[in-house]
């Protein structure tokens, strides 16, 4: 049976020559075709993102989608834009990644512990897949959740992300949770099997410019997934 890594290299190749969605697949290649005056000349992606990190990780982050200019252009989830730059330096802070930045995806940058994923992997128009699209990507997230099977910690970066997460546990047949899910910032759900998935409000621009989300409470949010990994196995 293949480890885990080549397991993972294997999906993730599959996933970047999906084209399951053809309102995806229109979007993402009109977005490289006619990109932003500051990126013009610039080289895009224009393909689904891949899962990255540590094929041996505790802690999973689940996002929405790839943005049009930011993991579209660059090849890497959360790469590119503010919302990688919140996310990864809480990740370097908290002790989950090499460096605070993420610029593009031979950058050096590297997960240990940590695999960050998303509900659909191809950057949709105005930020908001279907609910088809979702439910086309979600066989994706049942395979990455099958092969990372040292998963203690489930982070659900805004509530597409969180509902992402809970519905594939439930296709699964995973244990339920022991009390009725809630999203909010910070709010944990715990298994019966051990997992507790903490709920996060996503780092897009639309939270971090308004103050909704501050670096502090996303830090504040990976310090806790770190304690609860740091702590033995209940």
């Amino acid at each position: 049976m293949p480890s885990a890594s080549i397991a993972l290299d294997r999906l993730n190749r599959r996933i970047v020559a999906c084209a399951r969605c053809p309102r995806l697949v229109a979007h993402r290649e009109a977005t490289a075709a006619s990109p932003p005056r500051r990126y013009r000349g610039q080289t895009y992606w224009a393909r689904p993102l891949a899962g990255f990190g540590d094929p041996r990780a505790e802690l999973l982050l689940v996002g929405l989608a790839p943005a049009a200019n930011g993991g579209n252009r660059t090849g890497r989830m959360f790469t590119g834009d503010e919302s990688g730059n919140w996310l990864y330096r809480a990740l370097w802070e908290t002790g989950f990644a090499n460096q605070p930045t993420s610029e593009h995806r031979d950058d050096g940058l590297a997960l240990t512990r940590a695999y960050v994923t998303a509900a659909v992997h191809c950057a949709p128009p105005a930020n908001k897949p279907t609910l088809d699209e979702i439910a086309a990507c979600q066989p994706y997230l049942l395979e990455e959740l099958a092969l990372l099977d040292r998963l203690r910690v489930v982070v659900g970066l805004g509530r597409i992300g969180w509902q992402a997460y809970l519905r594939v546990r439930k296709a699964m047949g995973a244990a339920p949770p022991l009390a009725r899910p809630e999203f909010g910032h910070g709010v944990e759900t715990r298994f019966e099997d051990g997992v507790t998935l903490i709920a996060c409000y996503h780092p897009s621009q639309q939270n971090t410019f308004t103050g909704k989300l501050t670096r502090p409470m996303l830090r504040a949010v990976f310090a806790r997934a770190r304690k609860i990994l740091d702590s033995p196995a209940r």
